[in-house]
């Protein structure tokens, strides 16, 4: 209900100072989903119960390009969650206010910004998904070249990948592997046209993924491993994953305060609070989150997340090549590659 109110506020532009109840608003963007998000909002002003967090659930492409909008005139105040790679181009584009949290030093290098733009929250493997009554693990795709058999004609959902930073991270790694292999970006996109013509629909968000897959109107999707997990625990859509064998983007989700924000220093505190061990740990047994902090002891980790990690070859994710090629790729995908197979 909150976010709701919060987009509805959002709309015609009240967002930010105090609330109506004196409290100061905070403005969360992301694209983590009601049941994360609504946690953290319930947890974090039981402890700061002076701040009303308001969060916006919206895809992360979606995101950067609402955050980029608004940039002379900020209405969020922290955004929270989508791939590495949006966040570099939000810091280049100078979207970003530097922080430097208390826990710094507890990820890897490849998990934080050189310029403290953004330091990693969760570690998110792309798997690919599939109707789990309709298949069994060993009839799913196994690998991705395998979604492109002719068998899954008509049958593989995807998400739309210009709204989403999942599906552009994918078709990013996509890229970047038919390049090392063939020294050109014409492989890759061959790939991409290949998947178009086995894809039935390009679904407009994540719940209508789910529905859709659930009622088998595809039987193959590719998607990120905690979300599908989450799917198979908490509801009644029969889904699995499959991590790819070949090896598969372990993304980087992040987390930011937006440039120009009126509410620094609570911003600040939604940052510490929902990166801090205790809600990480929380995040990751309830809500399936891989925490990129390594200073988190092993042990207290839920036991699927030390299996799948010990599964995972992350997919080499050139970062600065994204930076500076994703869009360009995206587009070319838009005008060239998208539903062409069922135009023909």
């Amino acid at each position: 209900m909150r976010g709701a109110v919060g987009c509805w506020l959002l709309a015609v532009g009240f967002l930010g100072g105090c609330g109506g109840d004196g409290r100061t608003v905070l403005t969360v963007y992301s694209p983590h989903g009601k049941d994360l998000l609504g946690y953290l909002e319930t947890e974090f002003e039981k402890a700061h119960p002076a701040i009303d967090v308001q969060w916006v659930d919206m895809g992360s492409q979606e995101v950067l390009d609402r955050v980029r909008a608004e940039a002379a005139n900020p209405q969020a105040d922290v955004w929270f969650g989508a791939p590495a790679e949006a966040f570099d181009r939000a810091a280049k584009e100078n979207l970003l206010q530097p922080y430097v949290p208390r826990w710094a030093a507890a990820v890897a290098s490849e998990a934080r910004h050189p310029q403290d733009m953004w330091y990693g929250t969760y570690l998110t493997p792309e798997v690919i998904g599939y109707n789990s009554e309709a298949l069994s693990a060993s009839e799913a795709p196994q690998d991705w070249d395998d979604v492109l058999d002719p068998k899954w004609k008509g049958k593989v959902l995807i998400r739309d990948p210009v709204a989403s930073g999942t599906m552009r991270a994918i078709f990013g790694a996509i890229m970047l592997r038919s390049i090392a292999r063939t020294g050109s970006e014409q492989a890759g996109y061959d790939w991409l046209r290949r998947l178009d013509e086995n894809t039935r629909e390009y679904v407009l968000n994540p719940t209508i993924l789910y529905q859709k897959l659930g009622r088998q109107e595809g039987l193959v999707t590719l998607w990120d491993m905690p979300d599908i997990a989450t799917l198979q625990q908490r509801t009644k859509i029969p889904v699995g994953y499959v991590i790819p064998a070949s090896g598969t983007p372990l993304l980087v989700d992040a987390i930011a305060i937006v440039r120009g924000t009126d509410q620094r220093d609570a911003a600040r505190m939604y940052y510490e609070f929902v990166t801090s061990p205790p809600v990480l740990l929380a995040s990751a047994r309830r809500f399936l989150r891989i925490p990129a902090r390594n200073d988190l002891p092993a042990d207290s980790l839920p036991g699927w997340i030390r299996e799948a990690t010990a599964r995972i070859k992350p997919m080499p994710m050139d970062r600065e090549v994204l930076a500076r090629d994703l869009d360009r790729w995206m587009k070319y995908w838009d005008a060239n590659i998208r539903n062409q197979s069922r135009r023909r």
